[in-house]
């Protein structure tokens, strides 16, 4: 019997768990809606609850259209959003809801612990010569990071603080109610900038930055590497999803990672692009490496012993949802809104009559860290409809991560190209044209782009189970499509993107003054 794995992939706007054979192939695939809480301050939370029930929803509804036998199923391996924090007490539940990657009520608490009298970008230069020669990388001063969000919980909330036996993860803490165990994989703990790094395959705790951090080692987890196996599948867990106890789960990876991997992407320097609620452009590398004028860094990957470039853009694909919910439609938006946009954004030519969108909705990350940015449309006039909005915010985006790729071929000192697309965003025709023609390089399509991180999870688990190897990663991928950039908009696009950088170097100390009494506006 074909042998095959549960992929859980728990995102931040939606949750898919799909049954991958042991070769890659997507067989079926169920997805549910999740909501996030924004709460005062910057925050940003979900019921971890609330996800378990959508898991096992959709894994039963899938595992009932017997695409596939139920007992073929060998392995369980999730992917989830990363940078995020579920506080459980000894019984493994969480003691209140997650705090997820968005929220940043954290940062005076990562300021605090990262100052100095002599500073550099904000940081103290003693502190930072100490956490990078380390990590690779230093608690991010927006206080988006799990080290601020636990930091924040002490101060602000010292009775759970106290009830709290570990802070997860959000795939650590799926992987506890999966099989009772609690783990940390290299990659997921990388965030919480406590771990020396310096050797990808021997990674632990380090003492000296857990006292600068202020944090318990006792509250978190044991460490392994992705492609361990956290244990056997509970029984309960079992008849919840609808598969047979006590199969091997595998420690599995957070989303950037598993996206890399569900790209085919697992070479060094082999690039990808992946546009959903947020977006990130990056690649594996042979080598430890600090940008921090960029806000990037290599951190330890999902491939065992290998590095891979983090960075990571807020808004994404979630403006393009802003702009349907928000601006053009009341109430329930018609089904077929995505596709209506890519018909409205093909009737205009490139450029958007001059209009440009900036799409720092939450504050941006990398190739700037900044809380307090905002987006906006720039340079409308009355002779903008509808037509012109939508492009220019895929435009925006593209523009975006045409900053971003500046920023990561001068971290890596080479061209990237062809550029593997995955994501919700890859489903669009239109933008990846848009995108080949914004970065000037040739966007390869990938097939089934919605479940490249459910591919890249269920492939890591084949690798632990001895089926796959990630050297075979790369032509086991198929790719839909190519696109060629136009060299007729290249000029434009030239133009344009030297406006887009100009709107933020002009703006950003207006938008700090605006947003930094209320940083979740």
């Amino acid at each position: 019997m074909p042998r095959h794995i549960l992929a859980i992939d728990l995102g931040t706007s939606a949750l898919k768990v799909a049954l991958v054979s042991a070769d890659g192939d997507v067989v079926a695939s169920e997805q549910e809606v999740c909501r996030v809480e924004l709460r005062p301050g910057g925050g940003a939370e979900q019921d971890p609850e609330d996800w378990w029930a959508l898991i096992t929803r959709a894994s039963s509804r899938l595992l009932g259209t017997g695409a596939v036998a139920p007992e073929s199923v060998a392995a369980v391996c999730c992917t989830t959003q990363w940078s995020g924090t579920v506080p459980v007490g000894p019984d493994g539940n969480p003691i209140r809801p997650a705090i997820i990657w968005m929220d940043s009520r954290g940062a005076p608490q990562a300021r605090r612990i990262t100052g100095g009298l002599v500073r550099v970008q904000g940081y103290g230069l003693d502190k930072l010569v100490r956490w990078i020669r380390k990590t690779g990388g230093i608690p991010a001063q927006s206080g988006k990071d799990p080290i601020a969000h636990i930091l924040w919980l002490k101060q602000e909330e010292p009775d759970t603080y106290r009830s709290a036996q570990l802070f997860l993860e959000p795939k650590d803490w799926l992987n506890l109610r999966l099989t009772g165990q609690a783990a940390a994989s290299y990659d997921s703990i990388a965030l919480h900038w406590v771990t020396d790094n310096r050797k990808p395959d021997a990674i632990r705790y380090d003492p000296a930055l857990l006292r600068l951090a202020g944090l318990q080692r006792s509250q978190l987890p044991d460490l392994m590497a992705a492609t361990d196996i956290v244990g056997p599948l509970l029984p309960g867990p079992a008849g919840a999803l609808g598969v047979p106890a006590g199969i091997p789960v595998v420690a599995g990876t957070p989303d950037l990672q598993s996206a890399a991997i569900g790209s085919g992407a697992t070479r060094d320097f082999q690039a990808h692009l992946y546009v959903g609620t947020s977006s990130w452009l990056t690649c594996h590398v042979p080598f430890k490496k600090t940008d921090m004028l960029r806000n990037m860094a290599s951190l330890p990957a999902a491939i065992p012993g290998r590095y891979f470039v983090a960075d990571e853009q807020e808004t994404a694909g979630a403006a393009l949802t802003f702009l349907r919910d928000r601006v053009l439609f009341d109430g329930d938006p018609p089904a077929d809104a995505y596709r209506q946009f890519d018909r409205m954004a093909a009737a205009v030519p490139p450029g958007s009559g001059g209009v440009i969108f900036t799409p720092w909705l939450y504050g941006e990350r990398t190739p700037v860290e900044d809380r307090f940015v905002r987006g906006g449309f720039h340079n409308l006039s009355l002779s903008a409809g509808r037509d012109e909005l939508v492009r220019a915010v895929l435009e925006g985006v593209a523009l975006n991560s045409r900053w971003l790729l500046q920023a990561v071929e001068r971290f890596t000192r080479r061209r990237l190209e062809p550029i593997r697309f995955i994501g919700g965003g890859a489903r669009s025709d239109v933008w990846c044209q848009i995108f080949a023609d914004v970065l000037g390089r040739t966007i390869e399509q990938v097939a089934d782009p919605v479940n490249a991180n459910a591919r890249g999870a269920a492939m890591l688990a084949a690798v632990a189970l001895g089926e796959l190897s990630f050297d075979q990663v790369p032509d086991r991928v198929k790719v839909a499509r190519s696109y060629v950039p136009d060299p007729a908009a290249s000029g434009l696009y030239d133009e344009l993107f030297g406006e887009f950088v100009g709107l933020y170097r002009r703006n950003r100390k207006a938008h700090a003054r605006l947003n930094r009494e209320r940083p979740s506006g």
